[in-house]
């Protein structure tokens, strides 16, 4: 305190300011900072194996709150034009169901097209088949060698394991289906709570504003990340499309729909897509032509799927490339199939709750967003603001101190020095000169 400062007056607090919404100024840590890492891995571990134990519940109910979030703009759409919510809520829930429909009638649609083409190349395949065992004759494998390994198969393993495949075909397509039918209940019940969900920001956004803020983020998110994979397997299926054409594959139309379909299934869809217009430019044109399919296929979706869409997917939602690629690992493990496809909405929502709702935890924006430019235009206008506060709390402290010199400017101190409680008002409203007024 200074020799002129007024007695009972605290000298105004120095003019730090945050430099940032995520640079808070902490209470002194209590806790040593590698027991917080300890601790903190420890509850990471037992939340992923939670996860793990429920993910035939958690994945397809996160996929129906995606489709639900990504519909729910149609939805208050009829709503506003005076639809009963409820009724609003069930058409919405019954066109996700339609479009589900259509495309799942699409791929069976192309697999029919597929099994409809291939007898009218039952020669080629026999020419085929000749060729290769000419070549492997060529080569020192006659048709006796051949019929000599297979004669020393075991034909009851064989049995076994086809047995087994088709048991686990069976499994797979009774999981689909409980699979799909846990989606459409989720979805319905869902899109019922979302009639209100608009009334239900507000109301936290009052109390938690940061985590309602996040919340709304999180579902803009969604609805990009839908728009980008939509917008990108479109563009993989023309370009597969005029590919096919160039080389001359049948049916390159039905193969560009199968591409369109198997673009939102990470990894297996690229094979899956493949297959058909493979064989049938084998067929077709023969093995050149097989090589260029599945050299244009591995390019294109390469190039598009793998290089550029996580960049541009993950400034859609906000993050780098590399924790695209790193969550499209963890959520595949962590929920299976489904997580592969869920995996940047599952890191969204993970980042809204843990790091956007809490502005001790935004920092790590720094490390992980990808929005540099934004976040340095947002530092930038919290310095600007905190700048005139800054200096109106400077000029009224040394105000203050030049009070007893002057001795007569009532407006910086009282002439009785009898009303404390105006310096410190003027500290937090940062108005100066206000409190012989009041």
């Amino acid at each position: 305190m200074s020799a002129a400062q007024p007695a009972g007056v605290t000298p105004p607090p120095a003019s730090s300011s945050p430099a940032s919404d995520w640079d808070i100024r902490r209470p002194h840590r209590m806790w040593p900072r590698m027991l917080v890492i300890v601790l903190t891995l420890a509850g990471l571990v037992l939340v992923v194996q939670f996860f793990q134990g429920i993910a035939s519940i958690a994945a397809p109910v996160f996929l129906g709150l995606n489709l639900v979030i990504v519909a729910y703009p149609l939805q208050a759409w009829l709503i506003r034009r005076g639809l009963h919510p409820v009724l609003g809520a069930t058409t919405t829930v019954l066109l996700i169901v339609a479009v589900m429909g259509v495309f799942g009638g699409m791929m069976v649609w192309s697999g029919l097209e597929l099994v409809a083409e291939l007898p009218k190349y039952t020669d080629r395949f026999q020419q085929i088949v000749l060729d290769v065992s000419h070549w492997l004759s060529e080569r020192g494998v006659t048709p006796d060698m051949v019929s000599q390994q297979l004669a020393s198969i075991d034909m009851s393993a064989v049995t076994g394991t086809a047995v087994s495949a088709v048991t686990k075909i069976a499994t797979n397509v009774y999981a689909v289906f409980g699979l799909l039918v846990t989606v459409i209940m989720g979805m319905f019940f869902l899109a019922m709570d979302s009639m209100d969900v608009e009334r239900r920001v507000r109301l936290l956004s009052t109390a938690r504003h940061e985590f309602g803020h996040a919340l709304v983020e999180f579902a803009q998110g969604v609805r990009r990340y839908w728009v980008v994979t939509t917008v990108f397997g479109l563009i993989v299926a023309v370009l597969d499309v005029i590919a096919l054409m160039l080389i001359g594959v049948p049916l390159a139309l039905v193969w560009g729909v199968l591409s369109f379909l198997t673009n939102y299934v990470p990894n297996v869809g690229f094979i899956i897509g493949l297959l058909p217009p493979a064989v049938l430019g084998l067929a077709a044109g023969g093995w050149s032509d097989f090589l260029w399919v599945v050299v244009s296929y591995s390019v294109l979706n390469f190039v598009l799927q793998s290089v550029i869409q996580p960049k541009v997917a993950g400034d859609a939602i906000g993050v780098i490339p590399t924790v695209s690629f790193l969550s499209l690992l963890f959520w595949a493990w962590v929920l299976g199939p489904l997580g592969a496809i869920l995996a940047l909405p599952c890191t969204l929502l993970a980042k809204a709750v843990l790091i956007d709702a809490d502005p001790n935890a935004r920092w790590i924006n720094a490390l992980i967003a990808s929005d540099l430019k934004g976040m340095e235009r947002r530092q930038s206008s919290l310095l600007e603001r905190l700048r005139p506060a800054a200096w109106r709390s400077d000029a009224h402290g040394g105000d203050e101190d030049r009070a007893p010199a002057d001795g007569g400017d009532e407006d910086r101190a009282p002439a009785d020095g009898g009303d404390e409680d105006g310096p410190a008002a003027d500290e937090v409203t940062g108005e100066a000169g206000a409190a012989p007024g009041r």
